[in-house]
């Protein structure tokens, strides 16, 4: 039987070695020592201990980018639910690795402290993103924005976390019904502007006393002629 692929051995390494020794006290060299390389070759698919137990994030934004850059402005939000989608499916396909890195991050506070920072690199994309489809430079719809992709990426952590704590036998059937609840909350913005329909109240003053004004306003609201 072949051996597993290098990058491969070394993470089963890493990991073996944080159950056994923690993950402080754990070196690049005796990570490859127990995969049965060099030094060199370690850094030749990880630059740094840390790197061994995380995704390659910069592959799964690029992923995210390509997907956002096929929509259009009526499939946005489709694409928004497919990119979390994406995102997922990586971390199921991950398996066992997944919630191993799930356990250890869960005690170390420097592993937490870095996937803080590459959520907030996921949330700024689709904020960037939703603001550019909304299309209004507004300080309000720079919130909305915010907002929005703040719930996007809870969404999907939430899902990811279920499955992980083995809650979850369909995370991507959660995931996408968790998306659909998501952006029920954010409706498009010609939803939201309406497409003239509805009643339209102005208000003015006039002299005129108000009893003999409600025969015309009642009209004019009606759309029947005036006498």
């Amino acid at each position: 039987m072949s051996k597993p692929p290098v990058r491969i051995r070394l993470a089963d390494a890493a990991f073996a070695l944080f159950d056994e020794r923690g993950y402080e006290q754990t070196t690049v060299d005796e990570i490859a020592e127990r995969a049965g390389v060099g030094r060199t070759t370690f850094f030749r698919h990880y630059r740094s201990k840390e790197a061994v137990i995380f995704p390659d994030h910069d592959r799964l934004l690029d992923l995210i980018r390509d997907r956002l850059s096929t929509s259009s402005h009526s499939t946005a939000l489709v694409a928004v639910s497919d990119a979390v989608r994406l995102v997922l499916l990586h971390y199921v396909e991950e398996g066992d690795l997944a919630r191993r890195r799930y356990a250890l991050t869960s005690k170390v506070a420097v592993l937490r402290d870095r996937e803080i920072a590459s959520v907030a690199r996921y949330q700024r994309l689709f904020r960037e993103f939703i603001a550019e489809w909304m299309g209004d430079p507004t300080a309000s719809a720079s919130l909305r924005a915010e907002l929005m992709a703040a719930s996007v990426v809870a969404a999907h952590n939430h899902v990811l976390r279920r499955w992980l704590r083995g809650e979850s036998s369909d995370p991507v059937a959660e995931v996408d019904e968790a998306m659909r609840e998501v952006l029920a909350l954010f409706p498009a913005p010609s939803a939201r502007d309406g497409d003239g329909a509805g009643t339209t109240v102005v208000a003015f003053r006039s002299g005129q006393d108000l009893d003999a004004l409600l025969p015309a306003l009642r009209r004019l609201i009606e759309g029947t002629p005036g006498r």
